[in-house]
């Protein structure tokens, strides 16, 4: 019998420049303590829970933790601005027992990426999951594609 739960994120970031890919990672993440809490708000159906449906992305370079709640340096311009995810389930072991959010920018300029959140509003929120990792460049026209996992087991 199995009688613990477990919430494991990670994600793949890709950029791609007239048409073709040049830059490709998975990256797996911090899962944060209002997240967890949030988690058990939507389990439960406590005090106005809110779907996790949004993902953003920043320049800031200080390490992932669990007490953080927001990105370190969000970007709000360039076309790289928090953004509704296409929200999924998908089959990681077994049926449903992952929560899958996809989004792509196009971005209008250019910026370092350095970090990847999730979080369930379009602005501050809860967020569930970060990460920090070593810079993503983009230029005018690229497009930027996150899917970001959260498998439960």
């Amino acid at each position: 019998m199995n009688d613990s739960l477990k919430i494991k994120g990670s994600f793949t970031i890709t950029l791609e420049r007239d048409g073709k890919i040049i830059e490709k990672r998975e990256v797996d993440n911090t899962i944060t303590n209002t997240g967890l809490a949030e988690i058990a708000n939507l389990a439960g159906n406590v005090s106005t829970p809110t779907a996790f449906t949004y993902l953003a992305v920043g320049i800031g370079a200080v390490a992932s933790s669990s007490t953080d709640t927001a990105l370190g340096s969000e970007i709000v311009d360039t076309g790289l601005a928090r953004a509704a995810a296409t929200v999924t389930r998908v089959t990681t072991t077994v049926t449903n027992d992952t929560l899958q959010l996809v989004k792509t920018w196009t971005a209008t300029g250019a910026k370092a990426i350095t970090e990847v959140g999730a979080f369930n509003s379009a602005s501050t929120g809860i967020m569930l999951g970060r990460q920090v990792f070593s810079a993503i460049n983009t230029a005018n026209t690229d497009t930027l594609t996150i899917t970001y996992k959260f498998k439960f087991a």
